[in-house]
C-alpha cells in the first residue's frame, strides 16, 4: 500500500504524543525520551450543563444515542447535526438544536462548530461489510468531513474534539485467522488498514494527533469494534451482522420458510460492542487527560464466530434454521477482536454488556420495527 510511505520508521517506533508507555514496567520512572514526548495538559474549567456540545452524525445510530446519553446527564445545549432530513433520523430527541447540514462542506462545519465547547465528530459514510467493501470511494470521502470539522472546531475555540475511528484501521495482515489474537492499539502500525474505510480512519486519527501536537487542541480517538443495539440500521445494506441476522431470522419465521443465507462460510470471528457501553465509553475517553490524542479500543473482548452468533439469535427466537452459505458475498477479515488491556488500565473499565443480553434487546426492537413496517407504519431502517 503506497500510503504507508507517508510515515517514517522513526515515527512508528516512538510513542504517540500523549500516549502512555505500556512497554515500561509498573512503577518505572520515565526516561528523558519519555519526557520529551509529553506536554503540559492544562486543566479544563468544569464543564457546565449549559455548555454547548456539538454532535455530528446525530441522525445515525451511535451519535443519536450519544445525544440521548448527554440529555440524560442533564446537558441543556446540544447541537445535533446530520445531512439526512429529520424524518430519516434514527433518534430525534426533544430539546435539542437539530441541524440538517452536510459537514463534508467546509462552510457548514464553521456554522456547526460556532460557540461549541466540545465537538463529537461521528459523521461518516459507512455501514456494514456489504457497504464498506463495495463503496470505498464514498468511505474515503469522509476524510473531507474530518478535515473540515477539526479545523472548524479549532477555529471556534472548542475545548475538546472527539473522533470516532474504527477497528478497520488495524493491520489486515494480523486478521487472517478466525482464531485471531486480540488487537492492541499498537497493531495499527506498520500500516495496512482495510482499503477505503480503514485508511480514512487511520489518516483522520493523524489529524487529531497533530492538532494536539502542533496546536494544543485536546483530541480524543476511539476505535469502535462493531457497535450494535436497538435503534440501529437493520435493513437496506448498511446493517452489521447482529442486526442482519436478527432480521433474517424474523423474516424466516414470518414467511414460514426456515432457511437462512449467511455471507461467507460463517467461520469468521468478531467481537460486538453494545450501544450503551459505546456511548459511556465515548464520554469517559473524551474527558480523560491521559488519553489525549491517543487511539484506544472501544469494544467488547467477547469473541464469537458468525455461526455461533446465529445460534444465539436462534435461541432468542426459539427456532432452528437450515443454513446456506454465500461464498461470493463480502467477507472482510477472517477474525478481529479487541484487546482491552489499555482501556482497563487507564479507565478501570471496559465494555461489559454480554452478547446474549445485548442481542436479546436488539432482536426485540428489530422485531417490533419489522411488524410495524408490515402493518404499513413508517419505520427507520
Amino acid at each position: 500500500m503506497a500510503w504507508a510511505g507517508i510515515l517514517r520508521r522513526s515515527d512508528l517506533e516512538k510513542p504517540m504524543i500523549g500516549q502512555l508507555n505500556l512497554a515500561a514496567p509498573p512503577g518505572a520512572k520515565p526516561n528523558d525520551n519519555d519526557m520529551e514526548q509529553k506536554r503540559l495538559v492544562e486543566k479544563d474549567a468544569p464543564l457546565k450543563k449549559d455548555d454547548l456540545l456539538v454532535i455530528t452524525g446525530a441522525g445515525g445510530f451511535i451519535a443519536g444515542n450519544l445525544v440521548k446519553h448527554f440529555l440524560k446527564k442533564g446537558f441543556t445545549r446540544i447541537r445535533a447535526v446530520d445531512k439526512k432530513p429529520l424524518y430519516e433520523w434514527y433518534l430525534r430527541n426533544p430539546g435539542v438544536e437539530n441541524l440538517c447540514l452536510d459537514v463534508s462542506q467546509e462552510d457548514n462545519c464553521h456554522r456547526v462548530c460556532e460557540g461549541a465547547v466540545e465537538v463529537y465528530q461521528l459523521a461518516a459514510d459507512m455501514g456494514g461489510m456489504g457497504f464498506i467493501e463495495r463503496f470505498r470511494i464514498e468511505c474515503l470521502r469522509s476524510i473531507l468531513i474530518n478535515t473540515h470539522m477539526i479545523e472548524a472546531a479549532y477555529r471556534a475555540g472548542a475545548r475538546r474534539y472527539f473522533f470516532s475511528s474504527s477497528a478497520c484501521a488495524y493491520n489486515t495482515d494480523l486478521q487472517q485467522d478466525p482464531n485471531v489474537r486480540a488487537l492492541k492499539e499498537s497493531d495499527a502500525y506498520p500500516a495496512m488498514a482495510e482499503r477505503g474505510y480503514g485508511w480514512e480512519k487511520l489518516v483522520s486519527e493523524m489529524f487529531c494527533q497533530e492538532y494536539w501536537a502542533e496546536r494544543g487542541m485536546k483530541t480524543a480517538i476511539a476505535r469502535f469494534h462493531n457497535v450494535y443495539g436497538p435503534h440501529g440500521t437493520w435493513d437496506g445494506g448498511r446493517e452489521k451482522a447482529p442486526a442482519a441476522l436478527c432480521r433474517k431470522v424474523i423474516e424466516a419465521l414470518d414467511k414460514q420458510d426456515l432457511n437462512i443465507t449467511i455471507w461467507g462460510d460463517s467461520t469468521a470471528t468478531r467481537s460486538f460492542c453494545y450501544i450503551d457501553d459505546c456511548v459511556k465509553g465515548i464520554d469517559m475517553i473524551m474527558h480523560c487527560d491521559a488519553l489525549i490524542a491517543t487511539p484506544i479500543n472501544l469494544g467488547s473482548s467477547e469473541l464469537v464466530s458468525i455461526n455461533d452468533l446465529l445460534s444465539k439469535v436462534e435461541k432468542i427466537a426459539g427456532t432452528k434454521l437450515q443454513r446456506h452459505y454465500d461464498l461470493n458475498a463480502p467477507r472482510g477479515v477472517a477474525g478481529r477482536n479487541s484487546d482491552n488491556t489499555f482501556i482497563k488500565q487507564v479507565l478501570k473499565w471496559e465494555p461489559n454488556t454480554t452478547l446474549d443480553k445485548g442481542l436479546a434487546a436488539t432482536y426485540k426492537w428489530i422485531k417490533e420495527q419489522y411488524n410495524k413496517r408490515k402493518a404499513g407504519k413508517r419505520v427507520v431502517e
